[in-house]
């Protein structure tokens, strides 16, 4: 999470889609730059309206502008899985190695989840339980976007690195795990379905 103070800005980091490289880069910009540990750097639009909004607004005055970044489903659930299948990945019962996709998206969609494929949604870290969401939603595949508009907020030129790539690997479904994926993760199409290509 990236909170400009300046601008009433805040950057949410949506696990998966492009937040470590986007943080490389703006972090000396940020006021506030949280990126570890894990749970409060992908801190999700639901905490952040319970918890840190209020007291932005508070301390500032003022309203803030809230975004995040959001992946196709299916590919950020693929990004997921070779993002697990790495030699260093320290968890065994977390490791996708040796596994197909096709098996790790049926992981996913099975309840409960088993360790590999818990990886939680994108829907469920966008989506507030109620009350105001994200400010601005923006699709990890159109990116280029994203950095227009952080450059005309923060007046700058933005040059994103290449960081935390996940590792080539085949990503293949059957037809009925794909049925079976569209219909567990029905709000999660829904949610990136709704967003201004």
């Amino acid at each position: 999470m990236l909170v400009f103070w300046e601008q009433r800005l805040v950057f949410l980091a949506t696990p998966k889609t492009g937040s470590t490289a986007i943080a490389s880069a703006l972090e000396s910009l940020a006021s506030v730059s949280i990126q570890r540990p894990p749970v409060l750097k992908h801190t999700t639009v639901h905490r952040f309206r319970r918890f840190f909004g209020p007291y932005l607004e508070a301390a500032s005055k003022a309203d803030w502008t809230v975004v995040a970044m959001m992946r196709e489903p299916r590919d950020w659930l693929s990004s997921w899985y070779r993002f697990r299948s790495r030699p260093d990945q320290t968890d065994p019962a977390k490791s996708t190695a040796g596994m197909s996709f096709d098996d790790f998206v049926r992981g996913w969609c099975s309840t409960p989840r088993p360790a590999f494929a818990d990886v939680g949604s994108q829907a469920r870290f966008l989506k507030p339980r109620q009350g105001e969401g994200v400010s601005r939603l923006f699709r990890y595949e159109d990116i280029d976007s994203f950095v227009h508009f952080l450059e005309d907020r923060l007046g700058c030129e933005i040059i994103l690195p290449r960081l935390n790539v996940s590792p080539s690997r085949a990503t293949e479904l059957s037809p009925e795990t794909e049925a079976l994926l569209h219909e567990v993760a029905a709000d999660d199409f829904a949610l990136y379905a709704s967003l201004t290509p």
